[in-house]
C-alpha cells in the first residue's frame, strides 16, 4: 500500500454498554493509530458499564466517528426530564457523573449520519426515497437543532411514529422527527416508504407488505455503501452495498469490526464474543 494512502475505517456495531467487548475487540484487529473507527450508534445503556465505555470512545478522539442511536439519544431525554428511565437501563452512572455535563455535550454533539468515500454510516436505515444529498442534509439539519440552546425543546417533540412517511412538503418538528425515526429507528417500510415500528425481530417478522428498508426496490442509496446497527435480531449482515454490524453483542453474542475497504472482496470481517455483557437480572 502507498505510504500517502488513506488509512481504511473499521465499521463497529452496537456496544450498549459492553466495554471488555470494546477493548477485546480492539486488541483484535489492532488498528494503526491513525486509523478510523466508526460506531455505529447506541454506544451506551443495557451493558453493565455504559459510563465506561463511553469514555473510551470519547478518549478516543477524532479518529472515532459515532453516529447517534435511539439509546443514545434516550441518554439525552431521561437526562432532559423528558422521559423516564426504563427497567434495564444502565444510564444513572452517566447521568451521576461529576463531569456528566461534559459528556452529555459530547453526546449531543455527535452526527446522525456519516458519509465519506462513498460508504454512509447511520444507525438505523434511510428512507428508500432518500439519496446520499437528501440524508446528508436532513441529518445536518437534525444535528443543528439538537446542538441549539433550545436543544431540549428539539428532544421533547422527537416522540411519535407519525410522521412515517416522507415527503418533501415536511417541515419544522415533522421534518425533523421523521429524519429521527428513519435514521435512529426503522427497521422495516413498505414500497413506498411508510415505515412500520411494530416489528423488532427477524427478516421474517415483517408484517404484510413490509420488507427491510434495504430490500426496497430502487432506493435512492443502493449507489453507495450503507453502514448500519440498531438491528440485532437481523444480525450480521454482509452485502455489496449494505453492511449491518449489530450482531448482538449486548444480548450474549458478539461484537463486530469490519474494514470498509472499497472493493467488497477486500473486506474483513472481525469478532469477539460477549458472554457477559448484560447487568445480572436486566
Amino acid at each position: 500500500m502507498s505510504p500517502f494512502a488513506k488509512p481504511v475505517p473499521f465499521a463497529i456495531g452496537d456496544l450498549q454498554g459492553c466495554r471488555g467487548a470494546l477493548q477485546a475487540l480492539l486488541a483484535k484487529i489492532n488498528p494503526a493509530p491513525d486509523t478510523p473507527l466508526w460506531f455505529a450508534g447506541d454506544m451506551i445503556n443495557r451493558g453493565a458499564e455504559s459510563l465506561a465505555t463511553l469514555r473510551d470512545v470519547i478518549a478516543l478522539g477524532d479518529r472515532a466517528v459515532a453516529v447517534l442511536g435511539n439509546h443514545d439519544l434516550h441518554l439525552l431525554s431521561v437526562s432532559a426530564g423528558i422521559r423516564n428511565a426504563k427497567k434495564g437501563d444502565t444510564i444513572d452512572e452517566i447521568l451521576n457523573a461529576p463531569d456528566a455535563d461534559d459528556l452529555l455535550h459530547w453526546v449531543r454533539h455527535r452526527p446522525v449520519a456519516h458519509y465519506a468515500d462513498g460508504m454512509l454510516m447511520v444507525h438505523a436505515g434511510v428512507l428508500p426515497q432518500w439519496d446520499v444529498d437528501l440524508t446528508l442534509e436532513l441529518a445536518h439539519d437534525f444535528e443543528k437543532a439538537l446542538r441549539r440552546d433550545d436543544w431540549k425543546k428539539t428532544l421533547a417533540g422527537l416522540y411519535g411514529n407519525e410522521p412515517n412517511r416522507w415527503s418533501n412538503s415536511l417541515k419544522g418538528m415533522e421534518r425533523l422527527r421523521i429524519t429521527c425515526s428513519a435514521l435512529t429507528r426503522m427497521r422495516f417500510c413498505n414500497r413506498d416508504g411508510a415505515m412500520d415500528f411494530s416489528s423488532s425481530g427477524g427478516i421474517d417478522s415483517a408484517p404484510a407488505g413490509y420488507m427491510p428498508w434495504f430490500d426496497v426496490p430502487g432506493r435512492k442509496t443502493g449507489d453507495c455503501t450503507v453502514v448500519f446497527g440498531h438491528w440485532a435480531a437481523l444480525g450480521l449482515t454482509l452485502r455489496e452495498n449494505v453492511i449491518g454490524v449489530d450482531s448482538g453483542c449486548v444480548w450474549g453474542k458478539q461484537l463486530s469490526a469490519v474494514r470498509l475497504d472499497a472493493d467488497p472482496r477486500r473486506r474483513t470481517l472481525t469478532q469477539v464474543e460477549c458472554p457477559n455483557c448484560r447487568t445480572a437480572g436486566v
